[in-house]
């Protein structure tokens, strides 16, 4: 039977990882609340360390390690924001840190896991071979898997950044975020549920990449088979855990087009100048296409993360 966090759970986990991470902070922008007759606050996990919301669940789940774990070291396969936050996490504690990248993993990314020090190891861009490849790793190190999402002291991670919001902004109605494996909005509605009042929680994914909307309209998990979204944050599927949790807490998922997501992304840097990525810009994009479901509400929109890649703006497109 699958393990689901608990209200304590998560606040312990804050506790834990409180020293280490940045509160980050909640902005607003009332020209994007005219824009759209909304009430909008931004979970601003951009400037979280690693710059990801990642970082979260991965020091709560590098710090919950036991000594005799902690010693042989971490490891897991990511192409971007997950293998910098566990990186970082595995050198706070001063740990070993083993990251399969895929071969085609964004340049900025692979740079900042080679900065915090994890040994990369790179494979084919198939999940086949990222699995086969950590296997081998895991083999030889005997370093423990810390999964993206599929991890239960990663989501209690993930569920602070929407602890902090609601403790910093009361009376919500709605709370937005991204979901690609899952991890994020499974925390994020736990969170609302747990501590927030009447919330509906929406997951927010690119039309291109829409597993996840697909499997709950389905009712079990559907593979994201050749996703095509910018989003490159929102490419893997649900796993048993996340999907879980989702279908049993969340409101609905809301997908998103390519336009909207650039649009989203291009207002957000240019009204309240500062830099997420693509994947973090899909929450405010389901607001600009569904105005009539949030005109009048306050809504909290969590900002998944800022490790855009500046030398390829897709600003040009729209």
């Amino acid at each position: 039977m699958l393990k689901i966090p608990a209200p304590n759970e998560i606040k312990n986990a804050h506790s834990r990882i409180r020293p280490f991470i940045h509160h980050t902070p909640v902005l607003t922008s009332s020209n994007i609340n005219s824009v759209f007759d909304t009430e909008c606050f931004f979970k601003c996990e951009n400037f979280q360390k690693a710059g990801a919301f990642k970082y979260r669940g991965a020091s709560n789940a590098v710090l919950s390690l036991k000594t005799e774990e902690a010693l042989k070291g971490v490891a897991t396969h990511s192409s971007g924001n997950h293998a910098g936050a566990l990186a970082l996490a595995a050198k706070q504690r001063n740990i070993p840190c083993h990251v399969v990248m895929p071969s085609t993993a964004p340049q900025p990314k692979i740079d900042a896991v080679r900065h915090y020090g994890a040994q990369i190891t790179f494979c084919e861009p198939t999940l086949k071979s990222r699995e086969e490849t950590l296997d081998k790793v895991i083999s030889v190190t005997k370093a423990t898997i810390i999964h993206p999402y599929n991890n239960f002291n990663v989501i209690c991670g993930q569920a602070t950044a929407a602890l902090e919001l609601l403790e910093e902004v009361p009376g919500l109605d709605i709370i937005l975020a991204p979901v690609g494996g899952g991890g994020l909005l499974s925390g994020t509605a736990l969170s609302s549920g747990y501590f927030g009042k009447k919330i509906s929680v929406y997951g927010c994914e690119p039309a291109g990449a829409d597993d996840a909307y697909r499997s709950i309209k389905l009712g079990s998990i559907v593979p994201s088979v050749n996703p095509e979204t910018i989003a490159d944050g929102l490419l893997t599927s649900l796993c048993d855990l996340t999907f879980t949790i989702i279908k049993d807490h969340i409101h609905d998922i809301l997908t998103v087009s390519e336009v909207s997501i650039i649009k989203s992304m291009f207002l957000i840097w240019e009204r309240m100048k500062i830099v997420v990525e693509p994947s973090a810009a899909v929450t405010l994009a389901a607001v600009m296409e569904n105005k009539d479901l949030f005109r009048g509400k306050r809504i909290g929109i969590i900002l998944s993360g800022g490790n855009a890649n500046l030398r390829n703006l897709p600003f040009y497109l729209i």
